[in-house]
């Protein structure tokens, strides 16, 4: 595997958000004995994505630039496409509209080289808004993606055990290992308009699965730039009901993973876990009517998200107990 970092930015009709993302991307301080380069996966886009990155980039850019087209829509399809085309061994997942700092690279560089244990690493996010967020937002900031993932800098395998999708930094070699070893993804991502989720927590609990760490260094800094509409309640609403789907797929690794440590046997079935997204609706009952009317309050997410899950476990019903058993006994668990 060659030496160097791949910065691999999954889009789908980008073509208004990519001008600054790059131009932030070009002002890397970045070593002469550091290669690296950029790929822009365009995953269905319907506008010119793929013509503006290049349009861009050949006038402020310093490193190679490729545009892949990848079209299975779904942000997972995307990282896997970015993943196999990308010719370094760090990889480092860049949204469309992250603004990372001047030196990003190099540090991506220096920290995934100083920790060959480490299969993952994620960064500090903060927030540029488009316009001035609603005061219930600082609350909520985490659902976005926004501020430092952990306190403390360092190992962060068991706490809490998954970092942010935006600004996630890979070593491919421990991707390949997975994939070589039969590993295939639960969930999709994104797709589209979809709010769908959790891809990226599912890819860590599979890296944490077969030896390998996970790291945060807040020094690895970006600017996450939210537009307008993304501060709609109805839109966090949406949000939570995609993280409560999202648990679903999330359940057979940490039950797993829970297990290796705790030296059980019990396996959740498909049943208790109805029964138990039921009773936590029905001890909530009493905020029912302001979910029915939008109020904003905590509660109401709370109950988004157990709809979301309780919808997604009827959707798995006829797999859920199965596929416990089947990451049990996954030959990818021992790739390392």
């Amino acid at each position: 595997m060659a030496e160097g970092v791949s910065v691999v930015i999954c889009c789908y009709n980008s073509a208004e958000r990519l001008p600054r993302t790059l131009t932030h991307l070009a002002a890397q301080r970045v070593s002469e004995k550091l290669p690296w380069e950029v790929i822009v996966i365009d995953n269905a886009s319907q506008d010119k994505t793929g013509e503006v990155a290049l349009k861009i980039w050949d006038g402020i850019g310093t490193a190679p630039i490729r545009v892949v087209e990848e079209p299975r829509s779904g942000q997972a399809f995307a990282r896997n496409r970015g993943m196999a085309e990308a010719e370094y061994d760090f990889v480092s997942f860049v949204d469309d509209d992250n603004w990372v700092s001047p030196d990003w690279v190099e540090l991506v560089w220096q920290i995934m080289k100083s920790n060959p244990q480490v299969g993952a690493c994620g960064g500090f996010s903060e927030a540029v808004c488009e316009v001035e967020p609603p005061t219930w937002f600082e609350h909520y900031k985490t659902s976005y993606a926004i501020g430092p993932e952990n306190i403390k800098p360092g190992d962060v395998t068991n706490s809490p055990g998954w970092l942010w999708g935006a600004g996630l930094t890979i070593r491919k070699s421990a991707w390949q290992q997975l994939v070589f070893k039969g590993f295939s993804p639960l969930l999709q991502g994104r797709q589209r308009a979809k709010l769908s989720s959790g891809d990226d927590s599912e890819l860590c609990f599979a890296l944490r699965l077969a030896g390998w760490r996970l790291w945060y260094d807040p020094r690895l800094r970006f600017q996450h730039f939210l537009t307008a509409p993304r501060f709609k309640w109805a839109y966090l609403r949406r949000l939570h009901r995609a993280f409560g789907a999202a648990s679903v797929a999330h359940d057979p690794y940490l039950f797993v993973l829970e297990n290796l440590q705790a030296q059980s046997n019990a396996m959740p079935v498909w049943g208790n876990e109805i029964m138990a997204v039921l009773k936590s609706i029905y001890w909530k009952k009493r905020s029912i009517p302001s979910w029915l009317f939008s109020r904003r309050k905590v509660e109401t997410l709370q109950i988004d998200g157990d709809l979301g899950r309780l919808l997604e476990l009827l959707q798995r019903r006829t797999r859920y107990d199965l596929t416990i058993r089947e990451i049990q006994k996954a030959g990818w668990r021992c790739a390392r």
